[in-house]
């Protein structure tokens, strides 16, 4: 059984900074591919963005393009969600997923229903 728990939250300011992580154990860690998505109040669950699992490769969505980077320490089993220039449309609550493959080492995956794993989310706020 894979567990992953989210931290990092909290309330921010527009134009400020969250880092969000999100550690992971149960599992080999380093043969996941990551993920983020958020669900804001009342509205589905969206992709955020995607890392494969060696870390060469990342996607994003493109309303969290340039502003947000997403990267993972294998040696920590944690992946990161370095969140800048923050927006009020941010506001969501943030979930970590995990898809444990086996996938080759190019991958990333965008769809929700792929993943196998999700953590309970964390919540963030930005404030205009």
């Amino acid at each position: 059984q894979v567990q992953l728990v989210e931290s990092g939250g909290g309330l921010v300011q527009a134009g400020g900074s969250l880092r969000l992580s999100c550690a992971t154990s149960g599992h080999t860690f380093s043969g996941y591919v990551l993920g983020w998505f958020r669900q804001a109040s009342g509205k589905e669950r969206e992709f955020v963005a995607a890392i494969n699992w060696s870390g060469g490769v990342t996607y994003y969505s493109d309303s969290v393009k340039g502003r947000f980077t997403i990267s993972r320490d294998n040696a920590k089993s944690t992946v990161y969600l370095q969140m800048n220039s923050l927006k009020p449309e941010d506001t969501a609550a943030y979930y970590c997923a995990a898809d444990v493959g086996p996938h080759p080492i190019n991958v990333v995956v965008v769809g929700a229903s792929e993943y196998d794993y999700w953590g309970q989310g964390t919540q963030v706020t930005v404030s205009s």
